[in-house]
């Protein structure tokens, strides 16, 4: 079983925003959006981030597979 991000980035798409935005918004580290990229595991405190800055629900941003 892993984790998959596709639909992070498909939403930065969608925003017209780069991963160096994300980056940026919710102040992470360039490792974790390399981890992120790579669709290996992040922390829950991460992926809490990135939901409330984007305003999403974490189903949103990723999936289990």
């Amino acid at each position: 079983m892993g984790v998959s991000y596709k639909k992070l980035f498909k939403l930065l798409i969608d925003r017209n925003m780069k991963k160096k935005d994300l980056q940026q918004l919710a102040e992470l580290s360039p490792s974790t959006i390399a981890k992120l990229s790579k669709d290996e595991y992040v922390s829950m405190e991460v992926l809490v981030k990135i939901c409330g800055k984007l305003s999403v629900d974490i189903g949103e941003i990723m999936e289990i597979i």
